[in-house]
């Protein structure tokens, strides 16, 4: 099997991926998945097509990841991943459509326009 390599977005975030054979190593920039994210919930959201295609102990995972904050950047590399996952075998497809694992999520963050405070709260309207 050939390297396979996928793009996830969220938010601001961006995740490249690279899928080999192997025993179920995730590294992402050069640190481990545990260190990278540190709390269980983070860690279960990368996890996630994985579990559900029953592929947690199949392929090592290398992640560049960047931009966003660390909610963003884990359903960034989710995306990814369930991405891969269907590359791999079409079947997957049908088991993580369902769960949502393949819609990119447009939500972005609102400009701010000038001439107001913030994107939607303006300044105080005085009328005299």
């Amino acid at each position: 099997m050939e390297i396979i390599h996928k793009i996830g977005r969220r938010k601001t975030a961006v995740a490249r991926i690279y899928v080999s054979e192997g025993k179920g190593n995730i590294t992402i920039n050069n640190r481990d998945l545990e260190n990278y994210f540190t709390t269980g919930t983070l860690q279960y959201k990368v996890k996630q097509p994985l579990t559900l295609t029953n592929n947690e102990k199949s392929f090592d995972i290398k992640v560049n990841v960047y931009g966003g904050g660390i909610t963003g950047q884990a359903e960034a590399i989710r995306l990814a991943i369930s991405r891969a996952m269907c590359e791999l075998n079409e079947e997957n497809r049908g088991i993580l459509k369902p769960e949502g694992l393949l819609t990119r999520d447009p939500r972005m963050v609102e400009r701010k326009k000038f001439g107001q405070k913030k994107a939607r709260k303006k300044f105080q309207f005085s009328k005299r």
